[in-house]
C-alpha cells in the first residue's frame, strides 16, 4: 500500500500531517516505511508514557484481551473499579466517571458543575469561567469552553454559557464572578495548545480561593499536562490547590482511548442513574491498561521526569537561535528565532520528531525515555536552531 496517497484519497483532511508514515517502533525510537529512525520527541501528543511497544503495557492489555474485551456498563468490571479506586486514593477525589477522550471528560466537568450549581442555586447559575489562549476540546461545547476565536471559526453558534478571563489577571476573573452567576471556574495551569504556557503561581492560588469564597467549582483540565507529564501525578498539584473536578485523558491508558473525570467531596453524588453515560467509557481493556500506567508512575519515574526537564531547560535556555523555553516537566515550548514548522522539518530531517503549539516548537517525549535519545534529540534541536 502506498499509505500517504491512500490516506489522503480516503480520509478526511482535517490533519496537516507530517511527510513521515510510521510502521512501527519500540520505546522513544520509531521507524517509517521508507526505513528511517526517529527520536519520537511527541510520544502521540503526550498520550505514550512508556513510548511505542511497552512490554508491560502490552502483556496488561493482552491478558485483559483473553478474559473480557467489553461489557456494557450496566454490568460491573474489575479494571474499571480497580482504576477508579486508585485515582481516587492518588488524588484524593471521590468518584470518578469514565469515557473515552478529554473532550468528552471536559463535557462530563461541564454537566457536573452546571448540575451541582442549578440544584444548589438555580438553573440560571450556569456561566463558566475559562481563560482566554485556553484550550479545552473540538466539541461544540468544549469549543465553546476554549478561550481561542480561532478554534471558533465557521462552527457558530456554540454552546452559550462560557466566558472568558485573561490568564494570570486575577482582577479580571473577579469581574466576571461578580458579572455573572458562575457555576465554576476551569483552567489548565500549564495551557498546552496555547503555546505550553505555564499560569502564575499566585494566580492559581488566587483563583481556587476566589472559587472557594464563592461557592464556584475549580475544574482543573489535566487532559495533556495530567498522568505524570508534570514531574507530579497531575499538574494541579504542583501548585498546592485542590480542585472539585479534575478531567484527564491522553497518557491515562498509554495509549487506548480513555477519559476520567474525578469528583471530590463537594460532586460526589451529582451525577445519579442516567443523568450521563458512555457506551465506551471504562471499557476493561482500556482500564487495564491504564491501571499498568498508573502503577508505574512512581515516585522514582515522577523524580526522572523532573531531572530530564531540568537538562532540558539548562541546554536549551539562552541557547544561540532560542528566545525561549517554556513549560513544565516533560510538557515544553520553545520559542525559536527561526520559523517553528522550519525547525521541526530539519529536525526531523536529522531524525528528531517534534511538533508545534502555537508559534513554538513543542516537546512531549516518552517519560521514560532514555537520556542518550533525549541528549541527542537535545543536540540536534540546538544544532537546527543555530545554523
Amino acid at each position: 500500500m502506498d499509505i500517504k496517497s491512500t490516506d489522503s484519497k480516503y480520509i478526511a483532511a482535517t490533519y496537516a500531517r507530517f511527510p513521515v508514515a510510521v510502521t512501527g517502533g519500540k520505546g522513544s525510537l520509531v521507524w517509517d516505511d521508507e526505513g528511517n529512525e526517529y527520536i519520537d520527541m511527541s510520544s502521540g501528543i503526550a498520550v505514550n508514557p512508556f513510548g511505542i511497544a511497552d512490554d508491560d503495557w502490552i502483556d496488561a492489555v493482552t491478558e485483559q484481551l483473553g478474559r473480557v474485551q467489553h461489557m456494557s456498563n450496566l454490568y460491573y468490571t474489575e479494571p474499571c473499579a480497580a482504576l477508579a479506586e486508585q485515582l481516587c486514593q492518588r488524588t484524593g477525589m471521590s468518584k470518578v466517571f469514565f469515557s473515552n477522550s478529554g473532550a468528552e471528560a471536559n463535557e462530563c466537568a461541564i454537566k457536573v458543575a452546571r448540575k451541582y450549581a442549578a440544584e444548589r442555586k438555580g438553573s440560571d447559575y450556569h456561566i463558566i469561567i475559562t481563560l482566554k489562549n485556553s484550550f479545552h476540546g473540538r466539541t461544540i461545547t468544549t469549543l465553546a469552553a476554549t478561550g481561542q476565536d480561532v478554534f471558533h471559526t465557521d462552527f457558530t453558534p456554540l454552546t452559550d454559557g462560557f466566558v472568558y478571563a485573561t490568564a494570570n489577571d486575577i482582577d479580571d476573573v473577579r469581574r466576571l464572578v461578580s458579572e455573572n452567576k458562575c457555576a465554576a471556574i476551569m483552567l489548565e495551569v500549564v495551557q498546552g495548545e496555547g503555546g505550553v504556557m505555564p499560569l502564575d503561581a499566585d494566580f492559581v492560588s488566587a483563583v481556587a480561593k476566589l472559587a472557594d469564597e464563592n461557592d464556584i467549582l475549580l475544574i482543573c483540565d489535566e487532559v495533556q499536562i495530567g498522568n505524570g507529564r508534570s514531574g507530579m501525578l497531575y499538574g494541579y498539584m504542583n501548585y498546592g490547590i485542590t480542585p472539585d473536578i479534575v478531567s484527564t485523558a491522553k497518557g491515562l491508558a498509554g495509549g487506548l482511548p480513555l477519559g476520567a473525570t474525578l469528583m471530590g467531596d463537594k460532586v460526589r453524588d451529582v451525577l445519579t442513574a442516567g443523568s450521563h453515560g458512555s457506551t465506551f467509557g471504562g471499557n476493561p481493556v482500556c482500564c487495564a491498561a491504564a491501571l499498568n500506567v498508573l502503577e508505574r508512575l512512581d515516585g522514582e519515574l515522577l523524580r526522572s521526569v523532573k531531572q530530564k526537564s531540568k537538562y532540558i531547560f539548562d541546554n536549551l535556555t539562552g541557547a544561540k537561535g532560542i528566545v525561549s523555553v517554556s513549560g513544565l516537566g516533560l510538557m515544553i515550548g520553545i520559542k525559536t528565532e527561526k520559523d517553528a514548522s522550519t525547525v521541526i522539518s530539519e529536525c526531523m530531517k536529522r531524525g528528531v520528531l517534534a511538533i508545534k503549539a502555537k508559534d513554538k516548537v513543542r516537546l512531549l517525549p516518552a517519560l521514560n525515555i532514555p537520556m542518550e535519545h533525549l541528549e541527542r534529540a537535545v543536540e540536534v534541536i540546538k544544532s537546527v536552531c543555530s545554523e
